[in-house]
This record gives structure tokens, sequence and C-alpha cells, in this order.
């Protein structure tokens, strides 16, 4: 009988609190495959179930806010935390309910992905939700990741060209992050896909190669858990983004031809 390998000690670990995608395209099944590809040991506090596929969602579920938080302290008391993120939270409940975890538990870094709505166009953040999401969860995150159409929800102002995401991202540090990705891959009249990082102090245009390609769903899912793999690993913050960048670059370039809608991009591409 073959003798047991010594286990491994040490494992960074790292905390998705999301919505599950039952496509496994975004979501916490996007975020645990980024985890396990960046070496990390993934966790998952469950938000909301979703029915969705390439095409669209076709329902959700919410999980009561209770049982989110019972999820988080079942994981942080015994396994610990690295680092975490946040993606779907549906409600002004569980955003409540998870600001007041992370304080409760000291989770620290945290990313925090402001989804608001699917690739296909359906909310999954209600309205309500954003003035708690603004107010009691943003100032807790270490870095945020609006897109284009999400810092505009943050703001409440359009943010349509590279010199008005510039602003967003000193706009939306003025929320209480500590430091902000605005993401422009939805940017009009730009070859390459261009980022705007601000670090709490100045702001990077972060520039890298465009794909012609429908296939891109989870790609901010799959950003959002890149730097929280590089955090719960020991990188600073622009380390863990850049390494991001070009990650969610190569699962862009690689993704998935499935379905009929918009195929998932490819976490597992560097073993591909």
């Amino acid at each position: 009988m073959a003798t047991p390998a010594r286990p491994l000690e040490n494992v960074p670990t790292a905390l998705t609190i999301a919505g599950s995608d039952s496509g496994g395209g975004a979501g916490i099944q996007a975020d645990l495959k980024v985890f396990m590809a960046f070496g990390c040991h993934g966790m998952s506090a469950v938000t909301a179930l979703t029915a969705q596929n390439t095409v669209g969602v076709t329902g959700v579920h919410e999980v009561p806010a209770p049982f989110v938080v019972a999820q988080i302290h079942a994981v942080v008391s015994d396994l610990g935390v690295d680092a975490a993120k946040t993606g779907m939270l549906s409600s002004a409940v569980i955003v409540e309910a998870v600001a007041e975890a992370v304080v409760v538990h000291r989770i620290s870094p945290l990313v925090v992905d402001p989804v608001s709505v699917s690739k296909h166009g359906s909310r999954l953040l209600a309205e309500d939700a954003i003035d708690a999401l603004k107010t009691g969860l943003l100032p807790k995150a270490a870095l945020i990741t609006p897109n284009l159409h999400e810092a505009q929800t943050l703001l409440g102002h359009s943010v349509n060209t590279l010199e008005e995401m510039k602003e967003a991202a000193r706009q939306l540090g003025d929320l209480g992050p500590g430091a902000v990705l605005v993401k422009g891959g939805h940017l009009q009249g730009e070859d390459s896909a261009v980022d705007v990082f601000w670090d709490g102090t100045s702001v990077e245009e972060l520039r890298g190669p465009r794909y012609d390609t429908q296939d891109t769903h989870g790609t901010g899912c799959v950003l959002a858990a890149a730097v929280t793999a590089g955090l719960a690993k020991g990188a600073g913050m622009a380390e863990a983004v850049w390494d991001a960048k070009v990650f969610v670059a190569g699962a862009i370039e690689r993704s998935l031809r499935l379905g009929s809608g918009y195929g998932p991009v490819n976490p597992n591409w560097r073993q591909s």
C-alpha cells in the first residue's frame, strides 16, 4: 500500500461571497476555478442561486441573509481567510449582513466586485441595495472593480470615455475603498483593453490586448478572483491587479465556445 503524501501546510485561503452560476461560467464557480489556478484553497458563501446558461438568467433564488452569514462564520472560524471577494449580493439586507460580517470577522483584504447586471442584462442587485453597497461595503474594501456600467450605477452619471474613467476612479475612491480598478472592456474606440487603476494617490492606465470574441462570460468575476488570490498569497495591490489583468487576458484569448450565447472565459488556460 502506498504511503500518503504529506499534507500541504500554509496553503493560502481565499473566500468568495457571491452568487452561484448554474452554467459554471461566472459567480462562485468561476471564482473557485481561479483560486485553484493560483494555488489557493477556495471557499464560498453563496448569496443567491441563479438558473442561467450562456443565453440568459431565467431565475434567481436569494439565500436568507442569516444563512449567508452562517457560511462566512463557518469558514472563518475554522479555516481562516487570507483574502476575500464579493460578487453578486442581490439585496440590501444581504449587503448589510455581509458588511457586518466583514467587520466582526476582521476579513481583510477584501475585493468588492459591485455586480449589478449580468452579461445578458438581468439585474443582479436590487435598486435599494446600491446605497447600502456604497455606504456599508465599499469603505471596507481594499479594492473595488466596477465595469463602466457599474461605475455609472454607483456614481449616478455616465462613464463613456477614458478621461471619464479616470475621473470616475477618483470619485469612487472618495467613497472609501483603498483602491479602485475601473474596467474598460466595454469602452468604445480603443484598440487595446484599457483599465484605469487608482491606488489611493494617483491614476494609471493599464493596457492589454483586446480580443474579438463574444465568449467573455465571467470576465469580471475572474479578474476580481485573480486579484483576491494574489492578495491571499501576499502580493502587493499593484502587483496583484496587473497579474490579474494578464491572467484574464489569457482566459479570454482561450475562452470556451460552449452554448449558443456568451461562452465562458477559461480560468484553466495555463494548463490547457
